[in-house]
């Protein structure tokens, strides 16, 4: 890093996706942006969702009515935005009379249907399970409902919002941290260390946003040597990864006699994603992982509701994130609000600090919206023209096509040696972006050696020039889910050629 002569107008700590999504949405709008991140871009909690795009139909039960509608509104907004990484998603829901009775859910799927307006997603109804033949479901289980959602690749929500930022001029720095950050004058004084080389520079901003999620009080702590505004709870989600436990193209939601529901959802054409569990989090930020009691949790949730019975030895890999929730004296973590609040000090006419609590990956972007909106004020007073929202209707970079079965066509069509799992894995994670990676190439030999599944060294590199991908795991769980299907070799074949583009 260099020292920058010109204050920045934003500068953002912290890059998961409230964070990406306030440095897209600032720099769309003419703001001079830069955006800080001690890790990965979504290393933490915005890689360790449920990886739903969803209404929250349990937040009826709390009378979360505006997140709902907000939630609801925005899964028909991102759908358009990023319907590379967002897909449609129908949810089977098992009756169980003694935990909640028909009337209730037929109640709280009406107001699911009819609180905003569906555009591309059919509508609730009721069901019946087939014990004899085709239901996955213990015998027991004859009637439930179905009603839709959608899916998200969260980790890359991240990174094209990133890119999209970065499209628009902002500046984007994954594994840098902010060490200090003080007022002087009309300036903040932001010391930023990047954490590969140790280096540390000094920048100044009109603006400062703290958006890093678990770690929003420890930058008060820590960077800005003040109180911070508010309590947050610590909320750890976990969920396991195990092989596919039901050949359907629905999830389920399942509810448990705790009152939570447990999502299992088809993960990768050949595995089942299974969580989440809500466990107040009370040790170091830095080690984060699920609990046996969570392992045992989840798989008993599932056993009681499924035929085929899994077990701890099935479990081929899980993950385990941690929500800031905003303390709101909630008698248990299920009931603590998924809402967010933008906590905004600019006292004595010193230079803004706006702090984010809270928040779902869903909202993201009217957050990202509303935060803008509320620093916009400050910029105007500097003589700067605020452009208006934007990024309701621009999709994210890939994002600009029809259907992914259209695009998927024309590869076939310009690229006929590309072999099938490949064009429909470059489809989904890349949209038109794949052509970068594709480029000019002739044949499967033209995109490099092949380092494992159908990863191939021509991917890699665009990853590592383009996304911001600098180790294994940064490419194999966050740019991918391809660590699923990776060797032990093949691990060690991918850090080696990172190493040779790191030199």
């Amino acid at each position: 890093m260099t020292p920058h002569s010109q204050p920045y107008d934003l500068l953002i700590i912290g890059g998961g996706i409230n964070g990406a999504g306030i440095a897209a949405d600032a720099a769309g709008r003419g703001l001079k942006t830069i955006l800080c991140e001690q890790g990965d871009l979504a290393s933490a909690t915005s890689s360790s969702s449920s990886k739903l795009i969803h209404g929250g139909l349990r937040y009826l039960e709390q009378y979360e009515f505006r997140l709902v509608h907000e939630s609801l509104a925005e899964r028909e907004v991102l759908l358009r935005k990023a319907p590379h990484i967002i897909k449609p998603l129908r949810f089977c829901l098992p009756h169980e009379r003694h935990l909640r009775p028909a009337w209730m859910l037929r109640m709280g799927l009406f107001l699911y249907d009819h609180l905003s307006k569906r555009v591309t997603l059919p509508a609730s109804k009721s069901i019946s399970f087939n014990t004899d033949t085709d239901s996955p479901l213990v015998n027991n289980i004859t009637k439930g409902f179905e009603y839709s959602d959608a899916w998200v690749e969260d980790a890359r929500l991240v990174v094209l919002n990133a890119m999209d930022a970065r499209n628009r001029g902002a500046t984007i720095l994954p594994r840098t941290r902010c060490i200090e950050a003080r007022r002087q004058g009309d300036l903040w004084q932001i010391t930023l260390q990047d954490q590969t080389s140790k280096e540390v520079t000094t920048i100044s901003s009109r603006a400062l946003v703290n958006a890093a999620g678990p770690w929003v009080n420890h930058v008060f702590d820590k960077a800005l040597h003040e109180a911070a505004p508010n309590n947050i709870r610590q909320i750890r989600g976990s969920h396991i990864i195990v092989p596919r436990i039901h050949d359907q193209p629905q999830a389920y939601i399942l509810q448990n006699t705790d009152g939570r529901i447990v999502f299992v959802i088809p993960f990768e054409q050949d595995f089942s994603l299974i969580g989440t569990t809500d466990v107040e989090h009370k040790t170091s930020l830095d080690h984060i992982s699920i609990s046996d009691d969570e392992k045992q949790y989840l798989i008993a949730v599932v056993n009681k509701y499924f035929k085929q019975k899994i077990d701890k030895a099935d479990i081929i890999t899980s993950y385990s994130g941690v929500r800031p929730l905003l303390d709101d004296d909630a008698d248990n973590p299920q009931a603590i609000t998924r809402d967010y609040t933008l906590e905004l000090d600019h006292s004595n006419n010193q230079p803004p600090l706006l702090s984010i609590y809270g928040g779902k990956i869903t909202t993201y972007r009217k957050l990202a919206e509303a935060a803008v909106n509320k620093l916009s004020p400050f910029f105007n007073e500097e003589g700067k023209t605020i452009s208006q929202s934007w990024t309701a209707d621009a999709p994210l970079p890939g994002g600009n096509f029809d259907s992914k079965e259209l695009l998927s066509q024309k590869l076939t069509t310009e690229y006929p040696w590309l072999p099938d799992s490949l064009n429909q894995r470059l489809v989904a994670n890349y949209g038109t972006l794949c052509y970068k990676i594709l480029g000019n190439a002739e044949s499967i030999k033209d995109l490099g050696e092949l380092i494992g599944s159908d990863l191939y060294e021509k991917e890699v590199g665009y990853l590592f020039n383009s996304e911001w991908a600098r180790t294994a795991e940064d490419i194999l769980w966050r740019r991918s889910k391809l660590g699923l299907r990776f060797s032990k070799n093949e691990i060690r074949s991918l850090e080696q050629l990172l190493n040779t583009l790191n030199s």
